[in-house]
């Protein structure tokens, strides 16, 4: 009877093994992944195509998925701001202008990364990423103390004038990049990245053309428009509003954006696994870093 015993609960196991090796083999190779560094644009109100000058603190969190040594599929949701002033320019023409936005900026990202080296081989690699992304933004300006949004006014007669059309708050864009990983252990990596975003609006500043007439945006969207269109008039001795169909900005050239981030990466369902199971704890070896879940 107690050998019966000993081989049922010996059966037992193995089935529980086996219904876990799946999931295991899912969960070893799943990684959660946080980011936090600073941000910024390129676009009419930004001369720089890099700069940390009016940069924004930008944080990540998501997870990647080791589906082989050097190949990984990451998401993350990104939370952060952008912004420019022409105040700051060295542009005379910008300066003149004097136009000025700020952004709140909510981005989704799915991106393949490909890993130089193996993490199954050395401690450290260097990487490149690509994908996909969808992000919103929403820009707005401060005006006689109060918080403006600039959409709704039609600064440059999207909606109003014909042919000009209003453009959208969320957009698609194309992250892509490259940084450096190192793990700390078998289960825990840092790195260092850079990532840049192309994009298919011109308006992530809200300008992008030409200037609308006055007496048009005037009646279309009221004062607040007008004034917000052209600020040049606010500066000590600034000429008045252009006339319709001067230039306001570069149609020609799309905005952009771009992070520069830390990150750190952590496999949070492997180490439980090992101590139900009975499997003895990966420890971080002399030459290789051990025993991940892909080969």
């Amino acid at each position: 009877m107690s050998f019966l015993i000993i081989q049922i609960f010996r059966m037992k196991k193995i089935w529980l093994l086996l219904c876990l090796t799946p999931v295991t083999g899912f969960t070893q190779n799943l990684f959660i992944s946080a980011r936090a560094g600073l941000s910024n644009y390129q676009g009419d109100l930004q001369e720089k195509s890099y700069t940390f000058k009016k940069s924004k603190f930008i944080g990540s969190l998501g997870a990647k998925y080791d589906i082989s040594e050097h190949i990984q599929l990451r998401g993350y949701l990104s939370f952060t701001k952008l912004g420019a002033d022409d105040k700051d320019s060295k542009s005379a023409f910008n300066r003149a202008r004097n136009l000025n936005f700020t952004s709140g900026l909510q981005e989704l990202e799915l991106s393949t990364q490909y890993n130089i080296f193996s993490l199954n081989d050395q401690w450290w690699t260097p990487y490149v990423f690509a994908g996909i992304g969808i992000f919103h933004y929403n820009p707005y300006t401060t005006y006689n103390g109060s918080k403006v949004y600039l959409q709704p006014l039609s600064t440059e007669g999207e909606g109003v004038v014909s042919g000009v059309k209003p453009y959208k708050l969320t957009q698609f864009a194309i992250p892509f990049g490259f940084g450096g990983e190192y793990a700390l252990t078998e289960d825990i990596r840092i790195g260092l990245e850079f990532g840049f975003r192309k994009t298919f609006t011109d308006y992530i500043d809200d300008a992008s053309g030409s200037y609308v007439d006055y007496t048009t945006l005037l009646n279309a969207k009221g004062p607040t428009a007008v004034a917000l269109a052209y600020r040049g008039d606010e500066l000590p001795g600034g000429a008045p509003y252009p006339p319709g169909g001067t230039q306001r900005a570069n149609p020609k050239k799309k905005d952009a954006y771009y992070f520069t981030t830390l990150t750190i990466t952590f496999r949070p369902f492997v180490d439980e696994y090992k101590r139900t199971s009975g499997i003895a704890s990966m420890r971080k070896a002399r030459k290789r870093v051990g025993c991940p879940g892909v080969k």
